[in-house]
């Protein structure tokens, strides 16, 4: 398995969102004042062709299943899989953007035509706008005993997908505070201390209304399993009050990271999967989940209605479900595995770097950790367009 420091690093699955009039337009879309786009349960499903037709077509994001060292298009778990089932799977990496693919196959779907694929990930806040469409099927936990069985179980109920029957985490990660402990000369332990004066101008806030207000509420003591309009406006009062007396040097998509390298930063909101990268090559960098706690979210595996090989996808994602292939995973892509048996397997690794990711508390939390994460209510489709403006002008966006 290739070392931390030698990964390529995924593009954003935690992509900001687009300027008002998409997000206006999508929520438009997803709310009730559309029937039309709402696709009854009885309607989800096509003829299951997997029994006759050995294959499956499955979107993901660049970057985001392991590959061969000496050649990235072999994709060693993946072949895995084919040869032990028969299953060919044409992987596409397709997405790049939530949004965007969103508006690429709603038609489809909204249409009750099938999109050609059989499986698609996308970040859990969009899952809920798929969820609540009735774009997804349930999926057949009979073919999918692994998931039953190892699925985190801070990861098995969040409040858009109960159960998760229509969704099942791909990778998952933390929201939280990156900070160059040396530069800054300090620890930071609090959400609120990227406020302090000796910050002024040094720090940066993710630009996605998705991916920044959570860990804002928590820095207020806000239950994010259970927030409220007037939670989310507080923060907004709070961001706009340091973007005033300069507090905030910029907000971000990816970007931070040069940032944070460079100096310029000295604290960010940021990703843990990006904050393995950088501490491969800078040990000063540390990542926080603070007191009052952080986000954790997934990017989650979908199938949409109409897939011809519903069954073929349902193997898949319980393929990779079993510890030893999360494992694999998990070393290459270094976000948070959602399977935690695979804990035991890395670290019985001969490899001593690949056995040392088992102690690694970003890839698997600790106990004391795991009691500060919590996965935040989504957004609905009747408070989407209104927090969006709020959030867009504030950002510039």
């Amino acid at each position: 398995m290739p070392q931390t420091s030698s990964l390529p690093r995924p593009v954003s699955r935690r992509y900001l969102l687009r300027a008002l009039g998409g997000t206006a337009a999508l929520g438009a879309l997803a709310g009730c004042g559309v029937p039309a786009a709402y696709v009854e349960p009885g309607d989800r499903a096509a003829t299951d062709v997997s029994a006759t037709d050995k294959k499956l077509t499955w979107a993901n994001w660049p970057l985001y299943i392991d590959t061969d060292d000496d050649n990235p298009n072999k994709r060693p778990t993946l072949e895995a899989f084919e040869k032990r089932t028969g299953i060919s799977v044409d992987y596409v990496e397709e997405i790049n953007d939530n949004d965007e693919f969103f508006g690429k196959i709603s038609p489809a779907l909204m249409n009750h035509q099938t999109t050609g694929r059989d499986l698609i990930v996308t970040s859990d806040w969009m899952c809920a706008r798929f969820v609540r469409l009735g774009w997804v099927q349930r999926m057949d936990r009979a073919h999918q005993p692994n998931v039953a069985k190892y699925l985190d179980p801070l990861l098995r109920s969040p409040a858009f997908d109960p159960g998760r029957r229509c969704t099942v985490p791909w990778q998952s990660g933390i929201t939280g505070i990156a900070y160059n402990r040396r530069k800054l000369g300090r620890e930071i332990r609090h959400v609120s201390d990227l406020w302090a004066s000796d910050l002024k101008g040094r720090v940066t806030l993710l630009s996605g209304l998705d991916e920044s207000f959570a860990l804002l509420m928590q820095g207020n003591g806000v239950d994010v399993t259970t927030w409220t309009a007037d939670d989310f406006h507080r923060v907004c009062d709070q961001v706009e009050r340091e973007v005033h007396r300069g507090q905030i040097r910029r907000f971000t998509g990816n970007d931070y990271t040069k940032d944070l390298v460079s100096g310029d930063v000295l604290a960010c909101q940021a990703y843990s999967g990006d904050v393995i990268q950088l501490q491969a090559d800078n040990p000063d960098i540390r990542f926080l989940v603070p007191e009052e706690g952080a986000e954790l979210w997934s990017d989650s595996l979908m199938i949409p209605n109409r897939a011809r090989h519903k069954t073929n996808a349902e193997r898949l994602v319980d393929y990779y479900y079993d510890p030893e292939v999360a494992a694999k995973l998990a070393a290459w892509v270094n976000y948070v595995c959602p399977v935690p048996a695979a804990k035991e397997v890395l670290a019985a690794s001969k490899d001593k770097d690949t056995a040392a990711l088992a102690d690694n508390p970003l890839i698997f939390p600790d106990s004391t950790m795991r009691k500060r994460l919590a996965i935040a209510r989504d957004i609905t489709s009747d408070e989407r367009v209104e927090f969006a403006k709020r959030w867009n002008q504030i950002v510039g966006l």
